[in-house]
C-alpha cells in the first residue's frame, strides 16, 4: 500500500444524542476530569509513525433532536481521521456506498458524510496537514 493511499488512518470524534448536553459535558467535567469546552472534550495524542504529528480526538454530546446526525437514527456517530479524502470518496462510490454529500474544505480540514450498511453516519474528516487545533463539531 503506498504512502498516500485512501484509508482510515484513526478516529477523529465521538459525537453522542444526549437529553441535556451541557449537564453532560459538566458531569463528564466534574467526575471524569474531561477539560470542558463549548462542545465537549478535545483529546490531543503523538502520531507513532510521525511523532511531529499531533492528532486531536474531539468527544462531544450533541442536543437529542439534532439534525447533525440525519439520515441516521442512531444515538452516536463516529469520526474517523482519513488520508487521501478524495480518493477515500471515490473508491466508496465505486464499491456503491452510501456518499451522502460532497468533500467540503474548512480551515482545519476536509469532510464527508457516509451510512454504513447499518444505517450509522460516518463522518471522514482529513485534517489539515500540520495538524490543527481547531476541532470541528456543528450543532
Amino acid at each position: 500500500m503506498s504512502k498516500n493511499s485512501p484509508k482510515v488512518t484513526g478516529i477523529g470524534g465521538i459525537f453522542f444524542r444526549s437529553k441535556d448536553p451541557g449537564k453532560a459535558r459538566a458531569w463528564y467535567g466534574e467526575n471524569l476530569g474531561l477539560e470542558i469546552n463549548d462542545y465537549g472534550s478535545t483529546f490531543a495524542s503523538r502520531d507513532a509513525v510521525r511523532p511531529d504529528q499531533i492528532n486531536y480526538l474531539q468527544w462531544s454530546p450533541f442536543e437529542e433532536r439534532t439534525s447533525y446526525f440525519h439520515p441516521s437514527e442512531k444515538e452516536f456517530m463516529i469520526n474517523y481521521l482519513v488520508r487521501n479524502i478524495e480518493g477515500l470518496v471515490e473508491k466508496l462510490r465505486a464499491n456503491g456506498a452510501n456518499v451522502l454529500d460532497e468533500i467540503e474544505t474548512f480551515e482545519y480540514g476536509k469532510f464527508v458524510h457516509i451510512l454504513d450498511p447499518e444505517g450509522n453516519k460516518i463522518e471522514l474528516w482529513e485534517p489539515v496537514e500540520s495538524g490543527s487545533s481547531v476541532n470541528p463539531v456543528n450543532g
